[in-house]
This record gives C-alpha cells, structure tokens and sequence, in this order.
C-alpha cells in the first residue's frame, strides 16, 4: 500500500498497511531516527503471511510524519528529565493513530526506542494492547542495557552535511551496531540509508527523541502491572542496548525472553521468521 498521512494527536502521522483489513492489527513502532521503512517491506509481508494486518508508521521528527520544535538539551535531560517531549507523548501519538484508524485493539511490537514506546503504550492504555513484543530494547532502569562507549559516540556524532555523507556514516554505524553472528549486507543497508534520506532526515528531531529517552523515568513498576501476553527479543551481542535491557524487561513483564545468539543491535533478515513465529504465538494464533 502506498504511503498515506493522517491527522492524529495533533500532528500529521505518515503510515502504510499491509495485509487484509479483517485480520488482527499489527502496530510496528520503530527507534530513535528510524523511519517506517526500516521495518522491511519483506518482514511486513511475512507478518501479513502470519495473519496479521500490519500497520507501520513515522513517528514524529522522523520521515514524513511532522517534524516539531523545541530545543533538546541531553544534560539537561539526564539530569532534570526536562525534554521537549516525553515517550508518553510518542506513545499517545501510536494510540491517536490507532483512534484515526478506527482500531480498538492491537499487536504492538516495538524495536529500540520503538520498545520503550511501546512499553509506555502499554503502560498508559493497557485496554488498547492486545499483547507487547519488545526488541532490543530495555526499562528506562539506569544500569541496565547501557550502551557500549563505541555505541553511545556513534549517537552523539554530528549531523551529517549531505547524502554522500550521510550514506557512508550510516553504513559504518549499521555495520558497527549490527549482527556479528551474520553477514552484513551492504547493498540492502546501503539501499535503506539512501531511502531514508531521501525520505528526509531531521538531525535535531533525533535530538528531540533521545532526550525523550534519556529524560524517561524507569517503566519498571509499570510493566510489572501489566497483565497481557508479551515476548522479548534481544541480540546477545548488542552494543547499544545490551543484553540485560532485554533480561530487565522480561523480567517485569513476566515475558518469555528469546535472545538471538549472534544479534546486535538490528534485525537480520535471517532472524525474521523467528521474531514474527515469535510474535504470532504470543498473539495466539
């Protein structure tokens, strides 16, 4: 389906469908900078194999869903949780884009900074999430799933300055992120850094989004609450979330935890079929 946008929370949310309306939808929240398009138009079609209807969509400051203002300050997120907004408010737009669709209830599967959002959804309307799968992701607790120093510089690097540039640096930061238990394919990544770009790229709105990440209070309590049939994914050697995010978060939510020996911090096209078998058997069917 070709990419539409929608009036949602007060923003303009850009979002694609795949897979029979009838079926149980199937909400993919993607991470920090990350637009839509990185979950695979391949993987979105294994998930509609499965049975499920997909939804996936640009979250705010990100592609062609609105990009707003306000300056982020990542020390002043660390250490007053002040930010220009919150995952909650990334988490009211999934649930105002759900309202916009006329979906009551759905499948939420979130990766990276799409897992705490997708946490923060459950957390904040548990009636709208049928059940919650989280990749590589973590709680919010402060000494868990810290990221290795190489990691955390790759993230705080300045903006690139045109799409030369901006492909290569991505390239060298999917590689050093990615899965070292399996190849690195540089066409395919190549291909999704320059259709991202060209999608547009919103430099000070991923700074927007990780001060709503280091600004958050730890979800722990909160997903201990929860009451809904969940699954964890994480990569053994992650470098940017690691390992003991995924342990933290399947242990306050009570989920079974897979973890993917080999995986970094990205989903290789190898791991597919295991995450959406994973996340069709927590959704029952």
């Amino acid at each position: 389906m070709t990419e539409q946008q929608i009036e949602a929370n007060g923003l303009k949310l850009c979002f694609e469908t795949f897979g029979d309306p009838a079926d149980p939808p199937l909400l993919l929240v993607m991470g920090l900078a990350a637009p839509m398009i990185w979950w695979d138009d391949e993987l979105c079609a294994q998930f509609t194999e499965a049975g499920f209807r997909v939804i996936r969509f640009d979250n705010r400051d990100v592609g062609r869903s609105s990009w707003v203002s306000g300056r982020a300050g990542l020390a002043r997120a660390l250490l007053l949780h002040s930010a220009p907004y919150s995952l909650g408010d990334l988490a009211d737009d999934a649930a105002a884009l759900l309202d916009a669709l006329d979906i009551e209830q759905a499948h939420v599967v979130g990766a990276s900074m799409g897992g705490m959002v997708a946490q923060e959804l459950a957390i904040r309307r548990p009636d709208r999430v049928r059940s919650l799968t989280s990749i590589m992701s973590t709680t919010g607790a402060r000494f868990v799933g810290t990221p290795s120093f190489r990691a955390a510089a790759a993230m705080l690097a300045p903006a690139a300055r045109t799409r030369e540039e901006y492909v290569s640096r991505a390239l060298n930061t999917f590689r050093m992120l990615g899965s070292p238990g399996y190849p690195f394919d540089e066409e395919r990544m190549r291909a999704r850094a320059e259709r991202t770009y060209d999608r547009g790229v919103n430099p000070s709105g991923a700074a927007r989004q990780l001060s709503a990440i280091l600004s958050a209070s730890d979800r722990t309590a909160g997903l201990r609450r929860l009451s809904l049939p969940a699954l964890v994914v994480h990569g053994t050697k992650d470098p940017l979330v690691r390992v003991s995010g995924g342990r933290a978060t399947a242990r306050a939510l009570g989920a079974d935890l897979d973890l993917v020996p080999g995986m970094g911090h990205d989903l290789p096209p190898q791991v597919w079929p295991r995450v959406v078998a994973g996340v069709r058997r927590i959704a029952g069917h």
